[in-house]
């Protein structure tokens, strides 16, 4: 039990420190940038609508608590491709890969984020109708983690990413860091707990030709190329702090009902609540709900998603009674407006 309060004292601890800095404040929403940075590309988390932080195993914890990668067991391989709000033309793939390091070396993980945002119009001042053509925004996150299991309770981890967003002519980029813990107790480890800080770096900034202009300076007579300069706009920090309880209704079926908080910096607080039923390594069934203040009401939701949100996995393993195979994961994430989010992703596990 004393470790159980540790925990918890460090998660009032985070709470108390970074409370002020990052609680929601919907005064704030339209001051952050970076926002792809509050996108889960991975297909089996989505369907739990992010309550999962606490027990999140493997590649896929970078997103919600990194120190879920500590729990890989040996390599890990994740395709995944989501339809971002269907309708905007927005789609991300994404690619993971994991390795344990020895016996007590840690866990190692790299993945790359990629959104597109499909052919947009070029408008100007003089043309503001368009017909000049057309151009494709695009963003990436490039995520580099580490993780441990530090006791047979305990394990924590880092990850440092690289974010980029860019147009034709314009480009802003920085780096950020997340850290996370995972803590496991209960008889059969059925108690789990979980702590992240995300996405904290320098603020972002554009820059790029397409920030110029021929124009003329005061005192001179030729029109010169003037560069003007663009407002830099912070990161969207948050912290979750997560639980769950693994019911085991026989040797090969488990259900787990799941809770997380999430503190934004930028946007509405939002409580998640998840069930999690699990069939061996032949099927996974989850859904979730993600609430938020002004969610309910058409008139006062602040965001695209509706909260609910549903997935399945369809595996099997490799060789019977080991761990490693492989599974087919499907998730879907309502919104009003457009046509949900829709994730496919390919999970590989030795």
């Amino acid at each position: 039990m004393n470790k159980i309060y540790k925990l918890l004292i460090l998660s009032l601890v985070f709470t108390l420190v970074f409370g002020e800095a990052y609680a929601g404040n919907k005064d704030r929403a339209g001051e952050a940038g970076a926002s792809q940075l509050l996108i889960n590309p991975w297909a089996r988390s989505n369907g739990l609508a992010r309550a999962n932080s606490s027990y999140v195993m493997g590649i896929e914890s970078q997103f919600l608590n990194v120190a879920g990668l500590a729990h890989t067991h040996s390599t890990e391989v994740i395709f995944s491709n989501t339809t971002w709000l269907k309708g905007t033309g927005t789609n991300i793939a994404s690619f993971g890969v994991a390795q344990k390091l020895g016996e007590n070396g840690g866990v190692i993980g790299l993945s790359v984020m990629s959104i597109s945002y499909g052919e947009m119009e070029i408008t100007t001042v003089d043309q503001p109708e368009g017909g000049i053509g057309t151009f494709a925004p695009t963003a990436s996150n490039i995520n580099l983690s580490y993780a441990k299991a530090f006791s047979n309770s305990i394990y924590g981890g880092i990850n440092i990413k690289m974010i980029s967003q860019s147009t034709s002519d314009t480009k802003a980029s920085t780096i950020a860091i997340d850290a996370g813990i995972q803590y496991v107790t209960g008889k059969d480890e059925q108690i789990k707990f979980g702590v992240a800080l995300k996405n904290v770096g320098q603020n972002m900034q554009y820059s790029g030709d397409g920030l110029s202009f021929r124009g003329f300076v005061p005192g001179q007579s030729n029109a010169m190329t003037v560069e003007q300069r663009s407002a830099g706009f912070e990161l969207p920090s948050l912290i979750r702090i997560g639980g769950s309880y693994d019911f085991e209704l026989n040797e090969t079926m488990h259900l787990i009902p799941s809770y997380n908080f999430t503190s934004n910096s930028f946007t509405n607080d939002i409580h998640s609540l998840g069930i999690h039923f699990k069939w061996g390594q032949f099927l996974e069934l989850r859904a979730g709900y993600g609430y938020e203040n002004g969610i309910l009401d058409d008139q006062t939701r602040a965001t695209a998603s509706t909260g609910f949100a549903a997935g399945l996995s369809i595996g099997a393993p490799f060789k019977k009674g080991k761990e490693g195979g492989f599974s087919i994961d499907y998730a879907y994430q309502s919104s009003n407006p457009f046509a949900g989010s829709h994730s496919v992703g390919i999970r590989v596990h030795l």
